[in-house]
């Protein structure tokens, strides 16, 4: 009788550690099986989340006409094939290359092709241009006359006081018969803008030429006769709309190249799908409609190619 309490007794606890082991199968199984449910529902998630990003282009640009171009008419452009266009200002010209090199935008649109190159060589960037825009040709702006040909001699035009811009405001001034000839400048350290006014030969009105920070001429405008003012700077002060300019430069093949702006990228992305849609998109006949229309002769387009 003792031997069949003893026989019942193992056969019990067997059974109920047959139960308990087989309840912990299920269990384990159970919350293996919701384990790889949600490893599977995140895994989901984030290829969702990677197919979204890779729709979506970042360009970093200075405020104005370039992120006002991308933001008014290149991002409906591109939204029509789905991608979203995010914007990136920058209120200088350093940052938009470096965040490009580093990978934290996908394209620039500020520069062009001889500042670029600058960057490449001084900073060790690997950056490509992949597609002219517009130009932003300088003005000559007065709030005093309304055509060059009424100013007097002796009149003052501020030009800016940087060697590459004011080599390139007296090219315009020559340009429109103001002056003659840049005399020596640019070729002789020893002849300045003053020596520029003095040069009865080049400049046989005895213009004033006044050298001044570019960003202040618009500024100094109404204590001048005339000045030689970049596109982006008479933009900003609203000087088209205000005070049209009285003549624009005009390029030839070779300086439309040179003062073009281009959409720039770093190297090896500009055959990707995304920089593609971008260059259709910038390049487009939205984007022309709109510059002709909105800046008036202060910007204009500019689609030539990079090679």
């Amino acid at each position: 009788m003792k031997k069949n309490i003893i026989a019942s007794l193992v056969l019990s606890t067997t059974l109920v550690l047959g139960l308990l082991t087989g309840c912990g199968d299920k269990a384990g199984t159970e919350a293996a099986s919701q384990d790889a449910h949600t490893t599977e529902t995140a895994d989901v998630a984030q290829d969702t989340a990677s197919a979204d990003a890779d729709k979506t282009i970042r360009v970093g640009a200075t405020p104005v006409p370039h992120a006002e171009i991308l933001d008014n008419v290149v991002k409906d452009v591109l939204a029509k094939d789905g991608w979203t266009l995010e914007t990136v200002v920058f209120q200088d010209y350093v940052l938009p290359n470096t965040s490009l090199e580093a990978g934290e935008i996908d394209a620039n649109y500020f520069q062009t092709l001889g500042y670029m190159n600058q960057q490449n060589q001084d900073a060790g960037l690997h950056l490509v241009a992949v597609a002219g825009v517009h130009i932003e040709p300088m003005g000559i702006y007065s709030e005093k006359y309304t055509a060059v040909a009424d100013l007097p001699d002796g009149a003052s035009i501020g030009i800016p006081n940087d060697p590459d811009n004011a080599s390139r405001a007296l090219d315009l001034l020559v340009q429109k018969g103001l002056l003659t000839s840049k005399g020596e400048y640019g070729t002789s350290d020893s002849y300045t803008e003053d020596s520029l006014t003095k040069d009865a030969d080049a400049n046989p009105h005895g213009y004033v030429i006044t050298p001044l920070e570019a960003a202040s001429l618009p500024l100094s405008l109404p204590d001048l006769d005339a000045a030689v003012i970049n596109g982006n700077y008479a933009l900003e002060a609203e000087l088209p709309a205000k005070h049209p300019a009285l003549e624009i430069e005009e390029f030839d093949e070779e300086t439309t190249t040179k003062r073009t702006n281009f959409l720039v990228v770093k190297d090896g992305s500009q055959d990707s799908e995304k920089i593609q849609a971008l260059v259709a998109a910038l390049n487009s006949e939205e984007v022309q409609k709109y510059i002709d229309a909105t800046y008036k002769g202060a910007v204009i387009t500019s689609f030539v190619s990079a090679e």
